[in-house]
């Protein structure tokens, strides 16, 4: 097989501080809880030590956020835009620097971060910019108000990404917001406040309060926080509707996913191949709408498995900072656990379990990319979700059989349809209980268009028009 050599991107373009404190009303302030490293997932190493908010920091970043949604929200909306475009801009300038930090403290491969991440996340703050002085026309009444205080509590799949689907559309509107990263990747988050201040954004309009659980449950049950919203696992997101229940506060919830990624005998082969691999290999699996279960048509199944493992074979395993590197790390030993306790558990309840060869590197936390077959509709594999690597295959016959197979599922994120029958297509995506049919692609993302589940997967959407509702006193 041909041999790449090795291709690093520098880590000179990033300067990353021995520690961090939190950003409340437009400043960097030390936190009043035990302090915790942020760590490599590729090598282990400590990268910097981070502040915990404890709730009476959270109620300085609520107040602060108060504070200045008076000023913010009176502002004239292409006033906003301003500041949004700036954001945008910076975004795009400092790019190379937020992407080498995201892979970083992440773990996933610069290709990703430098290709997909950065520019989507310039986009959002582009895109909604371009709301900021339309809202009357976004179709929520002629004079919608903003919400007022936003509490977000992001994962740590795609740090800067969802921080740009919550926060761009907040500041159009005009609301203030507290924000909480994920406990293991705060490090862009962090960035994102220098840039707030680099664009002179008012203080107290964007606050950033890192910290684990806790941290989170006091932003969301701050009494003065007017709207909530969450992206992260299905369990954290059932607490949080009950913990809001009757408060009055507007609630968005992006969960948890167990896609089927439908392929029917007359799909292009390889085109499909490629769209299996982006479906679930893309970021390690860490994706909520991840193609996790593959649902092939029973006649093409040996021809799409060779050559689906013959791909699989082409993958790099290895250092995220590699432009060549397909597959990184995964982002935490707790996350590493959990995958292979669900690997272990498809292998004890009868599935075939199969991995290309695959060195994996002796330190920080790796899984070799894995395909299950003979895999049954009530193995676990099949029902929750893995959240990394690993792909469960299903067959059918008919398109009734494949939407009743996809729709199998106590989640409703999303789906993908591969066919060269456009009736087809359209057809299956009336049927299927999914928020996001993509056809003949996987994993293709937009600003302006909505994305967001049903069932177990949550609810509200997020992106294009649709995502200002949440932000809007409607």
């Amino acid at each position: 097989m041909f041999e790449y050599a090795p291709a690093p991107e520098s880590r000179d373009v990033v300067g990353i501080r021995p520690s961090y404190g939190l950003f409340i009303d437009g400043e960097f302030v030390d936190g009043t809880g035990t302090p915790f490293k942020t760590v490599n997932p590729a090598s282990e190493e400590v990268l910097a030590e981070v502040a915990t908010a404890s709730p009476d920091d959270v109620d300085r970043a609520v107040r602060a956020a108060r504070k200045a949604f008076g000023g913010w929200s009176a502002l004239p909306g292409s006033e906003r835009a301003k500041y949004l475009f700036r954001i945008a801009r910076i975004i795009q300038e400092r790019s190379r620097e937020l992407a080498v930090l995201e892979s970083l403290d992440n773990g996933k491969p610069i290709r990703e971060s430098r290709d997909v991440d950065l520019p989507l996340v310039a986009a959002h703050f582009f895109y909604y910019a371009g709301w900021a002085d339309k809202l009357g026309y976004a179709g929520y009444g002629a004079d919608p108000r903003p919400v007022g205080v936003a509490g977000q509590v992001i994962p740590w799949n795609f740090p800067l990404l969802m921080l740009a689907w919550k926060i761009a559309p907040a500041l159009a509107c005009g609301n203030t917001v507290v924000l909480k990263p994920a406990e293991t990747t705060p490090l862009t988050a962090l960035l994102f406040a220098e840039i707030c201040r680099q664009a002179d954004l008012p203080p107290g309009v964007v606050n950033i309060v890192t910290g684990a659980g806790e941290t989170g449950a006091a932003v969301v049950n701050h009494p003065d926080v007017d709207k909530v919203a969450f992206t992260g696992s299905t369990e954290v997101g059932r607490q949080i509707a009950r913990s809001v229940a009757g408060s009055g506060k507007k609630v968005t919830l992006e969960l948890g996913g167990k896609a089927a990624n439908i392929v029917f005998e007359d799909a292009a082969l390889d085109q499909a191949v490629e769209g299996i691999v982006n479906g679930i290999f893309f970021n390690q699996g860490h994706v909520c709408c991840a193609g996790s279960r593959l649902l092939v048509q029973e006649s093409i199944e040996a021809e799409l498995l060779d050559a689906l493992k013959r791909r699989l074979g082409t993958l790099r395993l290895g250092d995220p900072l590699d432009k060549n590197t397909d597959i990184g790390a995964i982002n935490s030993a707790a996350q590493l656990a959990r995958i292979r306790e669900l690997s272990d558990l498809g292998e004890a309840e009868g599935a075939e379990r199969w991995s290309p060869p695959c060195a994996l590197p002796d330190k920080g936390f790796w899984f070799p990319p894995t395909i299950f077959t003979g895999v049954a509709q009530s193995h676990r594999i099949a029902r929750e979700e893995v959240f990394g690597p690993v792909l469960s295959v299903l067959t059918f016959r008919t398109p009734a059989e494949a939407v009743e197979k996809a729709n199998n599922t106590p989640f409703g994120l999303s789906a993908g349809v591969w066919t060269e029958k456009g009736s087809r297509i359209l057809w299956m995506a009336s049927k299927l209980r999914a928020g996001v049919v993509w056809a003949n692609t996987f994993n293709r993302f937009d600003p302006t268009s909505p994305f967001g589940g049903y069932k177990e997967s949550g609810y509200g959407r997020e992106g294009g028009r649709h995502g200002l509702e949440a932000y809007l006193d409607v």
